[in-house]
C-alpha cells in the first residue's frame, strides 16, 4: 500500500470515529476559543456568491458550512458537498433533511478523483485540504472546472513560519491533526496549495491568520464575467 493509500485509509477511519460527535467537538477545533466561526464566514465571503450560483464544497464533512452557503446562493442556487467518509456524509444528509434544503447534492468521493461539474461558480474547502496528499492537483482540477470569474477559496491550518520544529510539532499535536504529524509538517501542503493557486488562478490572495497557524487563500479563474452555471 502506498503512502497516499495509507493516508486515505487513516482519514476514513479517523472521521468515521469522529462523525457522531463532530459538530460538538469542532467547536473546540483547533483549540478552545479559536475563531473558527468567523473564519468560516470570511472564507465563504471570499467566494463572492450571488443568488442562483452553484458551489462545490470539497471535504464538506457534516455540512457545517451549508447554512452559510445556503444564505448566499438561495433556493435557486446549487450546493454539491463532497466527502471521503460515509459517516460524515450521513450526518450531512441529516442536516440537509432537517433544514428541508432541496438544492444540495452529496457525493462520496476522494477529492483527487472527484469530477467537478463544469462551469461551477465557486469551490470551497475549510480545514481539510492540507490533509490530502495531492492537494495541489485538487486545486488544479477545480480551477479547470470553474466558470470564468469563478472563485476558489481554501481555509486551513498550517505550521507557523519561523517557529522551531519541536514547538511546531508540539502545537500541531495539541490540535490533533489526523494526518501523520511529521509527514504533514514535512510535506508543507499549504505551500503546494499556494503554488497551485498561483499557477491556475488570477487575483490570488493569501492571508495568514492567528499568528500564522492558519491561512485563507482565494483566487479567480481568468476571464470576463461569470457565465453563471446556477442561472
Amino acid at each position: 500500500m502506498s503512502q497516499v493509500d495509507r493516508t486515505r485509509e487513516r482519514l476514513i477511519e479517523t472521521y468515521r470515529r469522529r462523525a457522531a460527535h463532530y459538530d460538538v467537538v469542532s467547536r473546540l477545533y483547533p483549540a478552545p476559543g479559536y475563531p473558527q466561526g468567523s473564519q468560516r464566514r470570511r472564507a465563504v465571503g471570499e467566494l463572492r456568491l450571488r443568488p442562483g450560483d452553484s458551489v462545490v464544497e470539497v471535504a464538506c464533512g457534516t455540512g457545517l458550512n451549508f447554512p452559510l452557503l445556503e444564505d448566499a446562493v438561495g433556493p435557486r442556487g446549487r450546493i454539491v458537498g463532497v466527502d471521503l467518509t460515509d459517516a460524515m456524509l450521513d450526518r450531512a444528509r441529516m442536516r440537509v433533511r432537517s433544514h428541508g434544503w432541496r438544492n444540495v447534492a452529496l457525493v462520496q468521493a476522494d477529492a483527487v478523483d472527484f469530477r467537478f461539474p463544469e462551469g461551477v461558480d465557486a469551490i470551497l474547502s475549510t480545514y481539510a485540504l492540507t490533509q490530502v496528499p495531492e492537494c495541489g492537483a485538487v486545486i488544479a482540477h477545480g480551477a479547470a472546472a470553474l466558470a470564468e470569474g469563478g472563485r476558489w477559496a481554501v481555509l486551513d491550518l498550517k505550521a507557523p513560519d519561523r517557529t522551531p520544529a519541536w514547538l511546531t510539532r508540539l502545537g500541531v499535536a495539541a490540535v490533533g491533526r489526523s494526518a501523520a504529524l511529521d509527514e504533514w509538517i514535512g510535506r508543507r501542503p499549504w505551500e503546494a496549495i499556494r503554488a497551485a493557486m498561483g499557477e491556475e488562478l488570477v487575483d490570488v490572495s493569501w492571508s495568514e491568520l492567528c499568528f500564522g497557524s492558519a491561512f485563507l487563500a482565494a483566487g479567480t479563474r481568468a476571464g470576463g464575467g461569470r457565465s453563471g452555471a446556477g442561472r
